[in-house]
């Protein structure tokens, strides 16, 4: 049987965390940051963690 493969774009969005949650970016934060209050992007700018129900198939993507 093969290797299987990490999926290449799920590893370069989703890390483990000390812990060992699953840790994503935020989305809105890549442009018109202008009318977005700076206190709104210091909160776009922290780590999300990933939902219960996303996690098998991440995991899956990523090899675990």
């Amino acid at each position: 049987m093969p290797k299987m493969k990490t999926h290449s774009g799920a590893k370069k969005r989703f890390k483990t965390s000390g812990s060992g949650k699953l840790v994503r970016r935020k989305q809105g934060r890549n442009h018109i940051l202008e009318k977005k209050s700076a206190k709104r992007k210091r909160r776009l700018a922290l780590e999300g963690e990933i939902s219960k129900a996303d996690l098998p198939r991440i995991n899956k993507m990523l090899g675990k």
